[in-house]
């Protein structure tokens, strides 16, 4: 999945892209040195030095020995941005409850830079483990949460994001093409809830619901599960109905807050 357009209008800061490379690269390793990162980027030496100084005087990095390691800002930085999405606390308690409720994974789900990414998730007793964790972008065509999001966002967004998509299979049934893709959009607001059918990984079957106030899309609500429980009855019946009352307790909730 292609992120929205990279080429906009503007002028780029390079020195900012290799900070962040820096920071991408040192997020995969538990400590790398000046020389390590060098090596892997390729850059000089003395170019790598000049951003890791900078970003330690800023406190996003912390010098171990001849290594670097991620400071504990970026956690707090994190906090703040679980913070402003909409109503975190009542996510985080209807997350909890569609989890125990259905003993599966729920999930909560936003767009950024055109994809899914995972604000919160929750275990109950019978879930099986997914690869997908909080912060974690997914493509936003081949996820039920993502399918329930482009549904509902502006059409412009809707197309922008559309039309920049790779759809690259992923599952058995992955969408591969914009006009299924649209199609399928189109039940999806008609029903009021969006289905993965293997789509994002084999066996893996999810059912997620939008969170929208006035017209504006803030998220959707998930629960997932293997194939062999996610039945079509329960797919499109307790289950959908769970996370449509879920998304809808966080719709009244953000709406009067």
């Amino acid at each position: 999945m292609a992120n929205v357009p990279n080429e906009r209008p503007g002028r780029r800061i390079r020195s900012v892209e290799i900070a962040f490379t820096i920071l991408k690269t040192i997020r995969k390793r538990d400590r790398i040195t000046v020389t390590e990162l060098a090596n892997e980027l390729g850059h000089s030496k003395s170019t790598v030095h000049s951003h890791l100084r900078t970003l330690e005087d800023q406190e996003i990095i912390v010098r171990e020995g001849n290594g670097y390691r991620l400071g504990l800002q970026i956690l707090d930085m994190a906090n703040d941005v679980r913070e402003q999405a909409c109503n975190y606390n009542v996510i985080v308690e209807k997350v909890d409850e569609l989890a125990n409720e259905t003993g599966e994974i729920a999930q909560f789900g936003l767009e950024e830079h055109g994809q899914l990414a995972y604000l919160y998730k929750a275990r109950g007793e019978h879930a099986v483990e997914t690869a997908s964790r909080i912060g974690q972008k997914q493509p936003i065509y081949s996820t039920s949460l993502g399918k329930a999001i482009l549904a509902h966002l502006p059409s412009d967004r809707t197309e922008e994001i559309v039309s920049t998509a790779e759809f690259t299979p992923r599952g058995p049934n992955t969408i591969t093409n914009e006009r299924e893709l649209y199609e399928n959009l189109e039940t999806i607001a008609e029903r009021g809830y969006a289905i993965d059918d293997e789509e994002n990984i084999e066996g893996l079957r999810c059912v997620a619901a939008p969170i929208k106030n006035d017209e504006i899309i803030h998220g959707a609500i998930s629960v997932t599960g293997p194939a062999s429980r996610i039945t079509d009855e329960r797919l499109h019946g307790e289950i959908a109905e769970s996370v449509q009352r879920a998304a809808n307790v966080i719709e009244l909730n953000t709406k009067f807050s």
